[in-house]
């Protein structure tokens, strides 16, 4: 960070407010520095959210700049009264901009840190982290996980009220079922705030799950539900003073559509992401804010300089190829078997997944079904329990780990079901640690005397992707595709031709020579995005006189025999990976060699600390 830089929007003109929930209105006055407050810091989150898309690091604004005013109100409160529990816990961790924006306003930051949202080593990454970015009070975790643990929180501080602010996204998650069953038993003083703005990454709630309501289903499990405009401010803080002075948990219900203002982002799932750095130079403009467009102007890209041996110039997006290559299939069948054969089920990530191009080209075998993971991929086993169907079912590495108890229920029912878990290991994550896809191995929890197989695989580029969907497509069981979020080059072979190109044929459990060395070398044994990287490792080690090979290991969870021996019969293995190298391939194959009498030595890495932020940069910071 730049010992001149200055952060263009001056936060000092921000009053806050000090409040008493006895109080029940604002005063004519309060209203005006409220409203004030609210524009200031809306106008902060749109202008160093867009640096993160200036940046290419990505971002979310329409969620931030949403809650502000429920959150500037529960400041006020924390401010006045030490009744109320001072976090602003949120279980829409994608929001994480307001929570640096109060960090700079309580005094923990300076305003000038927010101008390196995301970037890698700023300690600002797309999700709050605990003890990793100074003011943040909490980890948030995955979309709807915060709930249950606030009520922990009120439970430990029996005398406070605990905020938690919601959305109607983050309420999709079955534990927030459980959370509101919870506090309601225990008539917790617990206060949700819930911006429901009818809108989450691929579409409106209203349209792919009609008939679901916040506020009917909270008042169903219990809660005083108040449901209001999250606009008008004055009726605003009222209703959250009046929550305040409730007995029990009570949920604040504020209606609105997405970032109000917002000229080409209102009401619209794009107001989901970041925003473009064009529109918010618009929006700053208009505002008057002329140095904070000239230095979002200024910034720009940051890609990676190194150049890798052994990799081609074309580059994959294997996450968007599954869905291609899955429409190619699909266009084979006739239309009758689609529809009685095959099921896709999204949760709201279609377009991160791929699944996307099968809802364009097959929307009446599509189903988009919102933020429930474990029910979603129940349903899609579900529809492949007999022979001849298959369920396909789509989503994050990271949410894996929530969809292990269905993956038991699928295996024991004998589903078929075709997985794509997206965005494994850690390249490219700038949402960084809760988003990171690290325990991939979690659905490799069968039995081996299973008469329906577990597989995993994980292609290296995007001729291995096209080819393995290709080939396991029609198999039984549960199959595991993994993919990452960045783009894959091309593997090339030691005559620089591509090594998945034309005539290659995937074969499931069959490890590949990707470079060669003799007996008395070693092996360096790979897969997925880490692949690239090794082979890079191995062609600077052979230039050296290294007698080093590459093995690329696209089935996760089988053993080769053949090749088994032949690296057992090496002087030394080392395993390479971005999973987590205490739950990843590394723990395993050092099992696998001794199991059969090989005792070459032996090592593995893999994703091993917390993220950076940043992009490609979280690669580097895990050693790999």
């Amino acid at each position: 960070m730049a010992e001149n830089e200055v952060f263009p929007i001056d936060l000092d003109q921000l009053q806050p407010l000090v409040l008493d929930p006895e109080v029940e209105s604002l005063t004519a006055e309060q209203t005006q520095q409220f409203a004030a407050n609210v524009q200031l810091c809306r106008d902060a989150i749109i202008f160093f959210t867009a640096t993160g898309a200036a940046r290419g690091v990505g971002g979310h604004t329409g969620g931030a700049d949403d809650i502000v005013p429920e959150v500037l109100i529960a400041d006020g409160f924390m401010r006045g009264e030490d009744s109320v529990y001072k976090a602003y816990f949120d279980e829409a961790s994608h929001r994480v901009a307001i929570q640096y924006l109060l960090s700079v306003l309580n005094g923990h930051l300076p305003a000038t840190a927010l101008l390196h949202y995301r970037e890698a080593g700023a300690h600002l990454p797309g999700h709050p982290e605990f003890g990793h970015t100074p003011g943040v009070g909490f980890s948030s975790g995955r979309l709807g996980h915060m709930w249950p643990h606030v009520n922990g929180v009120a439970m430990a501080n029996p005398e406070k009220a605990v905020f938690c602010f919601g959305s109607d996204g983050s309420q999709q998650e079955g534990c927030d079922a459980e959370a509101a069953r919870f506090a309601v038993g225990r008539n917790l003083e617990v206060k949700l705030v819930i911006d429901d703005n009818d809108i989450t990454i691929a579409g409106k709630p209203s349209e792919y799950l009609p008939g679901y309501s916040v506020a009917k289903t909270l008042a169903g499990h219990g809660l005083t539900v108040d449901e209001g405009d999250g606009e008008n401010l004055a009726s605003l803080y009222t209703r959250m003073a009046k929550a305040l002075r409730t007995t029990g948990p009570v949920a604040v219900i504020n209606k609105r559509p997405m970032a109000v203002g917002i000229s080409g982002l209102e009401g619209t799932p794009k107001a989901h992401d970041v925003i473009s750095a064009d529109l918010a130079k618009e929006y700053l403009a208009e505002r008057g804010y002329n140095e904070a467009v000239e230095y979002l102007s200024s910034l720009g890209k940051t890609p990676n300089p190194y150049v890798y041996l052994g990799a081609g110039e074309q580059k994959d997006s294997n996450r968007n190829l599954f869905g291609h290559v899955v429409v190619e299939i699909l266009g084979e069948m006739d239309e009758a078997a689609r529809k009685s054969k095959v099921l896709v089920v999204d949760s709201d990530l279609e377009g991160s997944c791929g699944l996307v191009h099968i809802k364009k080209a097959f929307p009446e075998i599509y189903v988009s079904s919102g933020i429930m993971e474990r029910g979603n991929f129940a349903a899609a086993a579900g529809f492949g329990m007999a022979a001849g169907k298959q369920g396909i079912f789509g989503t994050f590495s990271a949410f894996l780990e929530m969809c292990v108890s269905e993956i038991t229920m699928a295996r024991l029912n004998g589903c078929n079901v075709l997985s794509h878990f997206s965005h494994a290991g850690v390249d490219d994550m700038a949402d960084n640690t809760c988003h990171f896809g690290l325990n991939n191995f979690f659905a490799d929890n069968g039995l081996d005397d299973d008469e329906v197989p577990t597989r995993l695989y994980f292609p290296a580029d995007g001729g291995q992707m096209r080819a393995c969907v290709g080939r396991v497509f029609n198999d039984p069981g549960l199959r595991f595709v993994f993919s990452n979020r960045s783009k894959l080059p091309v593997i090339l072979d030691a005559d620089g031709a591509e090594l998945f190109g034309d005539g290659y044929e995937f074969v499931p459990g069959r490890d590949e020579v990707v470079r060669d060395a003799s007996p008395d070398g070693g092996f360096v044994v790979s897969f997925g995005d880490t692949l690239y990287r090794a082979l890079d490792a191995v062609e600077r080690l052979r230039s050296e006189g290294i007698d080093v090979g590459l093995i690329n290991k696209p089935t996760l969870n089988l053993v080769d025999e053949d090749m088994i021996e032949k690296l057992g019969n090496s002087k030394w293995v080392l395993v390479a990976e971005s999973l987590n190298r205490r739950t990843g391939l590394g723990v395993r194959f050092g099992t696998w060699l001794l199991q059969r009498g090989f005792t070459p030595r032996y090592d593995h890495v893999g994703t091993n600390r917390e993220g950076s932020g940043g992009l490609w940069q979280q690669m580097g910071h895990q050693g790999l």
